[in-house]
């Protein structure tokens, strides 16, 4: 499905990241992968990368300094002359911006929010676009169901919203040149991340409940493997699209009763 496919993918931290069952899966489908990471974590992405099937190079990405998005373009360019694919991972509040302090949370925090967990997917598309001028590619990003107020989840909820408006612009300027940009809403998935987020444990722990599949907050690869699809060429007719995968929770009113 991935064979030969030359592929970006961010957020990378450790074994238990979504990204790094997206890198496993392609690695094992044929592709050519590089990761980012920035700053102290890189040293955790590179440790995870020692543990894929084959080790990728890890290039510096920091998504709110632009010279380094200039300088991963200008790398790609060098490396493989073009790019077929790329996943934006990539999500950050501050804590004021979280756990129930939505009405307290500073203008500021509000605006790192944006820039590093939305405004980030333009500026990939923007960095990559050039990239995809031999034919065409596949932009994908995570995401988690920002079409309803969740508890404590706040200013990056609010955040969400916005990742899901700039995936349809994007999908709409990249298109014509053949550029497919899809979000992939995923159920609770027990993550690096996700560990950052007051009273995660709560929400995944009762996700199975309403979705009428289940819901494994432990296994990232249904995740992985819908990603991996969008990534592919089966998914060359689909963009703008916002693929659930959270064992139907999205599309029930309340939990069924046991």
């Amino acid at each position: 499905m991935l064979e030969g496919k030359k592929l970006l993918i961010t957020g990378v931290m450790t074994r238990r990241s979504i990204a790094f069952a997206v890198a496993e899966r392609a690695l094992n489908g044929g592709a050519e992968v590089v990761l980012t990471s920035f700053g102290r974590a890189r040293r955790m992405t590179e440790r995870a990368a020692k543990q894929l099937p084959e080790t990728p190079d890890v290039l510096e990405l920091d998504v709110n300094r632009p010279e380094d998005f200039e300088a991963l373009t200008a790398e790609l360019r060098s490396r493989w002359g073009g790019l077929d694919g790329a996943l934006h991972a990539i999500a950050f509040a501050p804590e004021d911006a979280l756990g129930g302090n939505f009405m307290r949370t500073p203008p500021e925090s509000a605006e790192a929010a944006f820039r590093t967990s939305a405004f980030s997917l333009k500026a990939l598309g923007e960095a990559l676009e050039p990239l995809f001028d031999y034919g065409g590619g596949s932009l994908v990003g995570l995401d988690f169901d920002a079409s309803v107020a969740w508890p404590v989840y706040d200013w990056m909820g609010v955040s969400k919203a916005a990742l899901e408006a700039v995936g349809r612009y994007l999908a709409r300027d990249l298109g014509p040149q053949g550029v497919r940009v899809n979000l992939v809403s995923a159920g609770p998935i027990e993550t690096p991340a996700a560990g950052g987020i007051p009273g995660f444990e709560q929400l995944a722990g009762s996700w199975g409940q309403q979705a009428p599949l289940g819901w494994d907050a432990e296994d990232p690869s249904p995740v992985a493997d819908a990603v991996c699809f969008l990534l592919s060429d089966l998914s060359r007719g689909v963009s703008g699209e916002i693929l659930h995968v959270d064992g139907g929770f999205h599309a029930m009113g309340v939990a069924a009763k046991q």
